[in-house]
């Protein structure tokens, strides 16, 4: 068998790493722990900021900073018919690319991604804290919870892109919210900066981004 070249090795992994994939999602990863160092020293390698509460963090996070679902991986255990996270990793391998997507991944405290949990998005009335400074409101008895204006647009954008890029359920009355997060909080040069380098080694790109206006064609 003759033996490839280096040159063509590294020719192919380019290819891999580089070139647009076709539609139905990221077929980079073929499971989540193949995106974690990738998510963390490509996407982040200097650091950055979480996404709920707008904490900095340097290369080096430690504990108190992971990674958040932001459309939560319950939901999409659901769609798949999954009992647990473990079976749906074992039986569905769209399971494992849907979790492994990075434009649904964003750093966050681990408190309150803990909070978080599955629970939907809302706009709670008053503005009670309970986490300090971050403005992160959680109302126990509608089990919701309500992010900062400053992450509303990148959240909406994240969860409008696995309802359109996998056929993820939502209902009408969040994907509606999301539709006016979108609108409210346009995509700044961070956003831009994301989406690019995801583009760059998981080969699709959040259009929605790109282009915030094509979000009014999605129907719930």
């Amino acid at each position: 068998m003759k033996k490839t070249s280096t040159h063509a090795l590294f020719c192919l992994l380019l290819i891999h790493f580089s070139a647009p994939l076709q539609a139905g999602g990221q077929q980079v990863f073929k499971e989540y722990f193949e995106a974690l160092p990738v998510f963390w020293e490509r996407i982040y390698p200097k650091g950055g900021e979480t996404l709920y509460c707008g904490e900095k963090f340097g290369s080096y996070h430690g504990r108190s900073i992971n990674i958040e679902h932001v459309f939560p991986m319950a939901w999409a255990m659901r769609d798949q018919g999954c009992r647990s996270r473990k079976l749906c990793r074992e039986s569905s391998q769209r399971f494992n690319q849907i979790e492994a997507d990075m434009h649904n991944l964003y750093p966050a405290l681990a408190d309150i991604n803990k909070v978080r949990s599955s629970f939907p998005f809302a706009m709670i009335p008053g503005e009670h804290r309970d986490f300090g400074r971050c403005d992160f409101e959680f109302h126990p008895r509608q089990r919701a919870v309500e992010p900062r204006p400053a992450s509303r647009g990148n959240i909406a954008r994240a969860m409008l892109y696995m309802v359109d890029t996998y056929g993820l359920s939502l209902y009408k009355r969040q994907g509606e919210l999301m539709k006016k997060w979108n609108r409210e909080d346009p995509p700044d040069d961070e956003e831009r900066r994301r989406n690019n380098l995801i583009e760059k080694y998981q080969g699709t790109r959040n259009r929605f981004i790109d282009d915030p206006k094509a979000a009014a064609a999605i129907r719930f």
